[in-house]
């Protein structure tokens, strides 16, 4: 059996858990941050999906306790703390499903938003299963996305956001680069294909960063944070295709406490 054919067989088995993905600001000190209100918005990689500990009231929204927002909220012990992120959600379901968490007297909101919007899922299903060619030409029409629709989107929901947080500093966290080139992987996608999959998410993170500056919200990328430890790495903070599912290519513990957390803290 081929190496692509024994990595599509156990993909199949993952699939449901792409669907699920599930700057220029002026920072504030953590202390003012934690004097008012702390509301955490967006998708997976801010619920925490792939970290486990999942709070019980949270269902298919998957927020961990060990997402890096429930970790700053423990170390900093906000006014309030509303954490609201949630596995699969998109600029829309985040601008219609979670900014009613914010009011006048929230000090710092966090989110995570756009991954799900320019079909992730699509991408990872189809330079799983398909050929480098289709997986190539997937990547290729998804950074059309981010480069026409997405910016919009964004826009929208970053108006939302200000609007009810009007006092509040905004930190837009972008996505990590998957794969370490050249690293240890023996198996699973070609080296054209994982750097086209780390071209995109340059290309998103660009795009969420010029978004962030021109809402007047703090950008901070986890890039940094996770060199070194992408796929492929030897010590990877992702999940490759695993068990279970909705874990595959999402940050692991450490990849929420070593590459979100201090992203996150770094700019406030």
């Amino acid at each position: 059996m081929s190496v692509r054919r024994i990595w599509a067989s156990l993909s199949t088995f993952t699939l449901a858990a792409v669907a699920a993905l599930g700057m220029a600001g002026t920072a504030v000190a953590a202390d003012s941050a934690a004097a008012g209100g702390y509301v955490a918005l967006g998708d997976s990689y801010s619920s925490g999906v792939g970290a486990g500990d999942y709070l019980p009231d949270s269902g298919d929204c998957r927020r961990s306790a060990n997402a890096y927002p429930q970790l700053w909220a423990a170390a900093n012990s906000p006014t309030s703390f509303a954490f609201v992120a949630c596995s699969g959600a998109t600029t829309s379901s985040v601008a219609s499903g979670q900014l009613g968490a914010l009011d006048s007297s929230t000090a710092l909101v966090s989110v995570t938003a756009g991954g799900n919007d320019v079909g992730f899922a699509d991408v990872m299903q189809d330079c799983v299963l398909g050929s480098e060619a289709t997986c190539i030409s997937s990547v290729d029409a998804a950074i059309a996305k981010m480069n026409n629709s997405l910016p919009g989107s964004l826009d929208s929901l970053y108006a939302g956001i200000r609007a009810g947080a009007p006092s509040a500093q905004v930190v837009v966290l972008g996505y990590p680069r998957f794969y370490q080139l050249s690293g240890s992987c023996v198996a699973g996608l070609t080296e054209a294909e994982r750097a086209a999959i780390n071209n995109a998410s340059d290309v998103l993170n660009g795009v969420l960063a010029k978004r962030a500056a021109d809402a007047g919200f703090t950008f901070s990328s986890v890039v940094d944070e996770f060199t070194g430890h992408e796929l492929c790495s030897g010590d990877a903070w992702l999940h490759s295709v695993t068990v279970p599912v909705y874990h595959s290519y999402h940050p692991t513990v450490a990849g929420q406490s070593g590459g979100y957390l201090p992203a996150f803290r770094s700019v406030l």
